[in-house]
């Protein structure tokens, strides 16, 4: 099994909005999920650099590795990622904006224009209301609470 750490940050935008990926199985196209921006760390990658590097090449937003709280939560998911199995270990920061901004998906890597359909910003309540899979499955409740502003420091361990 491929084994990797990563990072990833659940970013709000000042309109209390959560930046999400659709991200599809490319051996059945019909699957599909949300997920935050992150990836994989380089070698001997900082996760804060990471997670601030991968939000810049996702989504084009410059979030500086000072804006980043946590990690807020970490994870081990466990997937089939183009065929082969993985396990990828996570740590997930969490960064606010100031008003609102347009994205862009320009720095895509070929992988994630092979694997990746669409970005924007989901409402939070929107987000928990739906019926749609996100990653972390925990991800509405957490985007809620650091939406409010409501971090009590603690990082947490979800699935």
């Amino acid at each position: 099994m491929w084994t990797r750490q990563a990072a990833r940050v659940i970013l709000i935008d000042g309109v209390g909005r959560v930046l999400l990926l659709r991200g599809f199985d490319v051996d059945d196209p019909a699957r599909h999920w949300w997920f935050t921006p992150g990836g994989g760390l380089e070698p001997g990658e900082d996760p804060r650099r990471a997670a601030a590097r991968e939000v810049r090449e996702e989504s084009g937003l410059a979030v500086d590795e000072s804006q980043l709280r946590g990690p807020v939560a970490e994870r081990s998911a466990s997937f089939r990622y183009f065929g082969r199995p993985c396990r990828q270990d996570e740590a997930l920061f969490y960064a606010r904006l100031v008003g609102s901004h347009d994205v862009s998906d320009e720095g895509w890597t070929q992988v994630e224009r092979a694997s990746v359909s669409e970005i924007r910003w989901w409402d939070v309540d929107e987000l928990v209301a739906s019926e749609v899979t996100v990653y972390p499955p925990a991800l509405p409740d957490l985007a809620r609470m650091l939406g409010a502003d409501a971090w009590d420091g603690v990082r947490r361990v979800i699935d």
